[in-house]
């Protein structure tokens, strides 16, 4: 990136960042751009360590830009106002999650569904207005233009809300597509209990809905019932169990990112029932015909979610008192995350107490 064309970033920032793709992480000092008319200053508490840091870092998709400071849950206290900015203030609690900037113009932009902008750019390893490539929360500030914040309820604690700007979100989004949100008394299945898995089983249980955890590890029965409130437990590679399951579930989110086929848990589903795929394996999954034709099932996805619908989450999140089951690291800390992330070792979000608080 020519200098010439961001000589506003003059902020001088410490982080920390992969530099190649061993995807060590290593602490890094770096600019920002000045707090602009639409931006707000953040001083980061805590961010988030989502599966997707681990695949940036490691240019397993082959779009990273070195050097990559990662990090999109992100919850922090504004230090800075722009003079546009009428609806933050300093001091307030505040979430950055994926969205850093969109076209603001298009059908989608208008239509608070921004996150499916063809022109989005992300917290980190996009490209801004200005030109400069964006860095991400894995440091002490960060500056966001207005409209891609989001307010923290008062009684969330900030290390154990920074996983749902996006882990929360993505869960989110489709359960409001699928009027889970309002509409309780429904049977919703949950593949996999991860960092978005156990966070949709409290969300589904919160609005009022049976929820049954569909996972390849029967040692997590326990956990998914007595500590997230499940109320059914089927192991996949159990056919018994699975055969019981059949046409038992009118929504199933699948969280995994592993590669798996959809045939046997489109089967779970009743007639007319959808499955929303939200985990995003590397490799196309397989999705057989017959089970979609027999059932009249739909599968569809889902990113993320909008500002707006970030900003109810929150707040539905505040009302229910939702947050993320987190384990706490200190910054020298990232690169063992990283590795235990890499194996599935964690329950069920690591975020880094980036500003030293260790509670706030």
């Amino acid at each position: 990136m020519a200098l010439e064309s961001t000589p506003n970033h003059t902020q001088t920032v410490a982080g920390w960042a992969a530099h190649d793709s061993s995807g060590k992480i290593v602490p890094f000092i770096f600019k920002r751009r000045e707090t602009g008319v639409n931006d707000v200053s953040i001083k980061v508490m805590y961010c988030g360590i989502c599966h997707t840091d681990l695949h940036f870092v490691n240019n397993d998709w082959g779009i990273t830009m070195y050097p990559v400071v990662p990090g999109h849950e992100i919850t922090g206290v504004i230090t800075k106002v722009g003079s546009n900015v009428k609806n933050f203030k300093i001091g307030d609690r505040v979430g950055v999650g994926c969205l850093a900037a969109s076209c603001l113009e298009c059908e989608f932009c208008k239509n608070s569904q921004e996150n499916y902008c063809d022109q989005i750019q992300f917290t980190y390893n996009g490209i801004f207005w200005d030109g400069s490539v964006t860095y991400g929360g894995y440091s002490d500030m960060l500056v966001a233009d207005h409209r891609y914040v989001v307010r923290v309820p008062d009684n969330l604690s900030m290390d154990a809300a920074a996983p749902l700007l996006c882990a929360g979100v993505t869960v989110f989004s489709p359960m409001k597509d699928c009027q889970l949100v309002e509409s309780p008394g429904k049977k919703v299945g949950v593949v996999g209990l991860g960092g978005l898995g156990h966070v949709a089983v409290k969300m589904a249980k919160a609005f009022g809905h049976h929820v049954t955890v569909i996972s390849t590890s029967p040692s997590k029965e326990t956990e998914a019932k007595q500590r997230l409130g499940a109320d059914s437990f089927i192991v996949s590679t159990n056919d018994e169990q699975m055969q019981r399951g059949k046409r038992t579930l009118d929504v199933v989110l699948d969280t995994v990112s592993a590669q798996h086929s959809l045939g046997p848990i489109l089967e779970l589903l009743k007639v007319n029932g959808t499955l929303a795929l939200v985990g995003a394996p590397d490799r196309p999954i397989e999705l057989p015909s017959f089970p979609l034709i027999f059932g009249k099932r739909s599968v569809k996805g889902s990113m993320t979610g909008s500002m707006k619908e970030t900003q109810e989450m929150m707040d539905v999140c505040g009302k229910h008192n939702i947050t993320c089951d987190i384990e706490l690291i200190k910054p020298d800390q990232i690169n063992q995350a990283f590795d235990r992330l890499a194996r599935n070792d964690v329950r069920y979000r690591f975020v880094i107490d980036i500003a030293g608080n260790s509670k706030l």
